[in-house]
């Protein structure tokens, strides 16, 4: 099968587009034909080395765990799905070897759910690890109808969906971005405010009492502003930075694999509850320019790639 692929640790340069080995199928994985995979940015951090004391990789490693397709051929023991079943998955495996940026990918059943009839391929393959990060990080945050929460880098992947769905939980929401996406976090349901130096007076100046939940999607300085805005007994969530549990009192989340969850998800989105916002699709041969865009840091929303 075709798959982007790479053989060594590095920047987008070591990837490359060509034939590897059909993936093989354990008694509870079932073998999808990809229609489409989304992308994410823990994909080129594993592609680069940072996180090799965690995750191990085996070369040729395909990266990507997002993904919707078709099942092709189900396991020993996966009498959830049949051959011909549409479904979307975040298909994190242990290690990186056989990613969904490929023709075929095995899937374990328990990463697995239905897609909806009403949701395309497309974003359905633009939920998995951005949707379920969104909705594991908000009910560890322990959200609550009325409260006034913080999304920091809303308009990215993580933080458009929890954008919605803290809205869609009845909070308050105010979100970072820069001032380019200010109007698409308008219609999210939020509060925009830029990002940067000025951002707590921004942020109290549209929230004087604080925050009761800070969502952090991007960590560094958005986090360091933390002790300057969240109020006291309020709670604070981080994706992408250790100190919102060991300095601030918080958690760190980082996401699993849940097949209600993504139901749950896919569920809203085909109800029109959840928007899924598509910034570019990419045909496979042009794989290595998605990623390219996506580390550009300027990404609104998400990337899809379709083989």
């Amino acid at each position: 099968m075709r798959a982007l692929h790479y053989n060594e640790f590095g920047g987008p340069d070591v990837m490359t587009v060509g034939e590897v080995p059909d993936p093989h199928i354990g008694p509870d994985t079932m073998l999808v034909k990809v229609v489409a995979a989304g992308i994410n940015p823990v994909d080129y951090k594993v592609r680069e080395g940072y996180l090799a004391g965690l995750i191990d990789t085996i070369f040729p490693a395909v990266p990507g765990w997002d993904v919707a397709g078709v099942v092709v051929r189900p396991g020993l023991d996966t009498p959830e799905f049949a051959a011909g079943d549409e479904v979307l998955a975040y298909a994190r495996a242990d290690v990186v070897h056989s990613g969904t940026l490929a023709e075929l990918v095995a899937v374990p059943v328990r990463t697995a759910t239905r897609k909806p009839a009403a949701v395309s391929f497309e974003d359905a393959a633009a939920l998995p690890l951005t949707g379920l990060t969104a909705l594991q990080s908000i009910r560890r945050s322990g959200l609550r109808e009325g409260d006034t929460v913080l999304v920091h880098a809303a308009a990215g992947g993580v933080g458009a969906f929890a954008t919605q769905l803290a809205v869609l939980a009845g909070a308050r929401v105010v979100g970072t971005a820069g001032p380019a996406n200010h109007e698409f976090l308008r219609s999210l349901g939020a509060e925009p405010v830029a990002y940067g130096e000025g951002l707590v007076a921004a942020a109290r100046a549209v929230a004087p009492d604080g925050f009761d939940v800070v969502l952090d999607y991007v960590g560094g300085a958005a986090l360091d502003v933390t002790p300057d805005l969240l109020r006291p007994g309020g709670s604070v969530v981080s994706i992408a930075d250790g100190r919102a549990a060991s300095e601030f009192g918080g958690q760190y989340v980082w996401v699993r694999p849940d097949r209600d969850d993504l139901a749950e998800l896919a569920g809203l989105v085909a109800d029109g509850r959840l928007r899924v916002h598509l910034s570019a699709v990419y045909d496979l041969e042009h794989a290595v320019d998605a990623y390219r865009a996506l580390e550009s840091g300027h990404t609104r929303g998400k990337i899809v790639v379709t083989p």
